[in-house]
Order: C-alpha cells, then sequence, then structure tokens
C-alpha cells in the first residue's frame, strides 16, 4: 500500500512538473469552463423563464425534464470531453518528447469527435440514470447511488487517453479502461484523490485568507477595494481549479502511458515505468 502511495505521488510531482514546462496546456480547461458556463446559461435561463423549475411542477423528474436533463448533460459532456481529450492528446505528445501546439491537441480531439460525442451519450445516458434514482432513493439510497458514481468515475478515468490513442469506439474505450485500471487500480485511486484532496486543502484556504481580506475591506468602507478583493477571490479559486483540471489530464496521460505502453517519458523515473505497471 506505502509502495502504491509513494508511486502516485511521484507520478504526480513529475505531471505537475509537466505543466510548469507547457502552461499553454492550461488554455484546454479554460475554454472548456467558458463554454459550459455558455451552456449551461443557454439551457437555465430559458428553461427558468418556461416554469421548470417552479414548485408548481414538483421535485420529481417529469418525461420533459428528463429530455431537457439528458440534452443537457449530452451537450455539456460533450465539451468537455472534447477539451479534455485535446489536453490529454497534448499531454501525451509531450510526454513522448514532442513539442505540442494547441492546435495539435484541437486537431486530435477534432478527428476522435465521432467516438468523443458516443462517449458523452453514455455519461449523459448514466448521469440522467444516476439522477433519476437519486430522486427515488432515500438517504440510505442516495449513499448507494453516490457510490454507483464513483465507480462509474474511477472506471471511466482512462476513457479519454483510450479514445484519443486508439480507433477504439466509445464502448470498447469504456471496456479498454475497465482492463487498465486493473493494472492501475492504486494509481488512480490514489493519485486523482491525492489531487483532489491537495486542491480543495488550497481552495479552502484561499476562500478563508480571501474572507479575511473582504471583512478587511468592508471596513474601509470603500465599494472600489472590496470589489477588487471579490475579483481576486474568484480569479484565484478559478485558477486552481483549472491547475487541478490540467494536472489531472496530465495525471490520466501519464497513467495511460505506462499502461499501455510502458515506455519512458522526459521527467518520469525509468524504473518506476518498468516495475510500477504489471499485468494481473
Amino acid at each position: 500500500m506505502f509502495e502504491k502511495i509513494s508511486r502516485s505521488w511521484i507520478l504526480v510531482k513529475a505531471s505537475a512538473a509537466v505543466l510548469r514546462e507547457d502552461k499553454k496546456l492550461l488554455v484546454y480547461p479554460a475554454l472548456s469552463v467558458l463554454c459550459t458556463v455558455i451552456v449551461a446559461a443557454s439551457f437555465l435561463v430559458p428553461a427558468a423563464f418556461a416554469g421548470v423549475f417552479t414548485r408548481s411542477l414538483g421535485g420529481h423528474l417529469t418525461p420533459g425534464r428528463i429530455i431537457l436533463l439528458f440534452a443537457f448533460y449530452l451537450v455539456q459532456y460533450s465539451i468537455i470531453i472534447f477539451f479534455n481529450s485535446a489536453l490529454v492528446a497534448a499531454a501525451l505528445i509531450r510526454l513522448r518528447g514532442g513539442e505540442p501546439t494547441l492546435a495539435d491537441g484541437f486537431n486530435a480531439a477534432k478527428s476522435r469527435l465521432p467516438a468523443i460525442l458516443g462517449y458523452a451519450a453514455i455519461s449523459a445516458t448514466v448521469g440522467v440514470v444516476l439522477r433519476s434514482l437519486q430522486e427515488r432513493a432515500g438517504f440510505l439510497g442516495r449513499w448507494v447511488v453516490g457510490l454507483i458514481g464513483l465507480a462509474w468515475s474511477l472506471a471511466t478515468f482512462l476513457v479519454v487517453p483510450v479514445l484519443v490513442n486508439s480507433d477504439l469506439g466509445p464502448v470498447d474505450a469504456v471496456k479498454r479502461s475497465v482492463e487498465l485500471l486493473k493494472r492501475t487500480w492504486g494509481e488512480n485511486l490514489i493519485g486523482n484523490a491525492g489531487i483532489g484532496v491537495v486542491f480543495g486543502l488550497l481552495s479552502v484556504v484561499v476562500i478563508l485568507f480571501g474572507g479575511l481580506l473582504v471583512i478587511a475591506a468592508a471596513g474601509s468602507h470603500s465599494a472600489v477595494a472590496i470589489g477588487v478583493v471579490i475579483a481576486l477571490l474568484v480569479f484565484a479559486v478559478m485558477l486552481l481549479a483549472l491547475v487541478q483540471a490540467a494536472l489531472q489530464g496530465i495525471y490520466a496521460a501519464a497513467i495511460y502511458r505506462y499502461a499501455e505502453e510502458g515506455a519512458a517519458s522526459p521527467g518520469f523515473d525509468r524504473v518506476l515505468i518498468t516495475n510500477a505497471f504489471q499485468s494481473k
């Protein structure tokens, strides 16, 4: 267990080094966030005016709501998976010793667009099913559904690298991700959770510090000072989120490359590559 933890953190630190060397990889998650916000507004604002969220409709998922939810999930997942595919494709080029451009990542994602849309449809279906189960389940049932969702996230962690690095369709890509998960269970679980914990703690620290600054600015009775502090706080939280997303994409690419190819990459320990991923 301790060996897996050590191995995973070596991978995380090496992935962070890749991001330091190639900061333009942050562009992909930044564009993803921008597009998802625009899409969310295009869905939620008209739905709110149409009365979809009014109390008179109740809290259950009606057929109309299910269709709307599926459409929303489909578009959102398509955007997220597309930009994540571009990020992973560029990261794989970097890990193989190349010098990726932003266009390289986008071209790789565009070449796999049908598979990306297919996987988005699968993800949207799973999302709607899990949401429907949560609506009908009690407190304990919601925990069970949450665990199912976590298992799905772990099982599909390597789907994007598989999609951009092979000719497999979305269903076969999910199956291949599950196969690779069996080899990299500790690395997937510990490394990805570690990234989430670290950035979660950093976000809490930033928010607490920002809150103190807002209180101090409020004491000055300056609307400008309060606005500047809030703007800086929002920027800091968004920057942390972008770095986390980029790092997780690089990490997924590194895990995939080791599990699938067993090849050395610049900045990654060769012994780690040779011994970390053994077929079981």
